[in-house]
């Protein structure tokens, strides 16, 4: 019913998820990660609490390999279909014998990829190659082989929901939670695609890239971006305008008033002094 991806940065250390189904939210029920510990596929008909005891596994200790072998040995999981990554790159997945059909998992240097009720067999050898072939960013790689698990069929019953989890390969601090990345698609139509807007939409936030957040961000802080890519690019005749019509919204100005120490806000709000 679902087709995932669990994988290791060797350059970071992040750790991270993605996952595609035709159920309403699934990442709800199948990713799970802990930063500085590990990352766990549930899948299929698991029981639920089956994720918090894999990564408290792992927290103690426990081995992926071992993990494995002993919920292949629980009758409690035998419809299971499980995949377990921890800190170090180590991976060891197992699809019980009660998955549904066509279904399986593929393992491979820090990352694995495991479905069940797939359109075809070709889905998880096309998810396999397509993450291995994507350098850089973990989450682009982990979107990469969803994207080719959809096009070589995906889920046998069709698309609804897709997943993408990226966490630290340290522990959280107090400072720190860890969460690199969780974005979530419930229900779509073309959840894939619709998780990688997203993933691209987080980017520009994260990077500060105003000319795509201008376009793309909520119509009600499209102007805010639009004065703050015309500020950075010299144009301050746009930059007046587009803070002009920010400033034009009830409400608006005692907030741009309030943010007037605001590194990325103070040479734009100079405009209007």
């Amino acid at each position: 019913m679902t087709f995932s991806v669990v994988a290791r940065d060797p350059v970071t250390g992040q750790l991270g998820i993605g996952v595609s189904s035709c159920i309403l939210a699934v990442g709800r029920a199948v990713p799970a990660a802990v930063p500085g510990v590990g990352v766990v596929a549930v899948q299929a008909r698991s029981r639920r609490g089956l994720g918090a005891a894999l990564l408290a596994g792992l927290a103690d200790g426990t081995t992926p390999a071992d993990l494995v072998r002993r919920a292949a040995h629980a009758a409690e999981d035998v419809d299971r279909q499980i995949a377990v990554l921890d800190a170090s790159g180590a991976v060891a997945a197992d699809t019980g014998p009660g998955s549904f059909p066509v279904s399986g998992h593929l393992t491979g240097e820090g990352f694995s990829v495991q479905g069940n009720m797939l359109a075809s067999a070709d889905v998880l050898p096309a998810m396999s190659q397509a993450f291995s072939a994507t350098g850089g960013d973990l989450a682009d790689g982990l979107l990469a082989a969803l994207t080719a698990g959809q096009d070589a069929g995906g889920d046998l019953r069709g698309r609804q929901s897709a997943a993408l989890l990226v966490v630290s390969g340290s522990p959280a601090t107090d400072e720190d939670d860890g969460v690199r990345m969780d974005l979530r698609v419930d229900d779509s139509g073309d959840p894939v695609a619709q998780l990688r807007m997203l993933r691209n939409l987080q980017r520009a936030y994260d990077e500060r890239d105003y000319e795509t957040l201008a376009v793309f961000a909520p119509e009600g802080a499209r102007d805010l971006y639009a004065a703050l890519a015309a500020s950075r690019r010299g144009d301050r005749v746009a930059a007046r305008a587009a803070l002009e019509a920010v400033r034009s919204r009830p409400g608006w100005s005692t907030w741009l008033a309030s943010m007037s120490g605001d590194s990325r806000l103070s040479g734009v709000s100079q405009l209007l002094d």
